[in-house]
């Protein structure tokens, strides 16, 4: 299955592996694979997980205090954010009516 980041979620998670990065040396590579090991997840088991709206659900990474927030399509799974559990996790709801763009 194809998956698919909007653009600022790409973006959320380019930036927390820079910020791990400069903490330690190699902990943004840490965290870039507890969140593709995350989505790996959701790719096989796409409805796992309790829902936050009718199509859109969150699945919370292993070690690092982040949730993969997505919608699982026909053909795709869209990632609409990779928020720190501290963000209002509301903030996806913005993005989808905003049409915001995939990367």
């Amino acid at each position: 299955m194809k998956v698919t980041f909007l653009d600022v979620a790409a973006q959320e998670f380019t930036e927390a592996k820079k910020y791990y990065d400069s903490q330690r040396v190699g902990l943004g590579d840490e965290f870039a694979l507890d969140v593709q090991q995350t989505i790996g997840r959701i790719v096989e088991h796409p409805t796992a997980w309790a829902p936050l709206s009718s199509r859109t659900r969150r699945c919370r990474t292993s070690r690092f205090p982040f949730g993969v927030i997505y919608q699982s399509r026909t053909d795709q799974i869209l990632i609409v954010a990779i928020l720190h559990e501290r963000r209002d996790p509301r903030t996806w709801r913005e993005r989808l009516a905003s049409g915001g763009h995939t990367a």
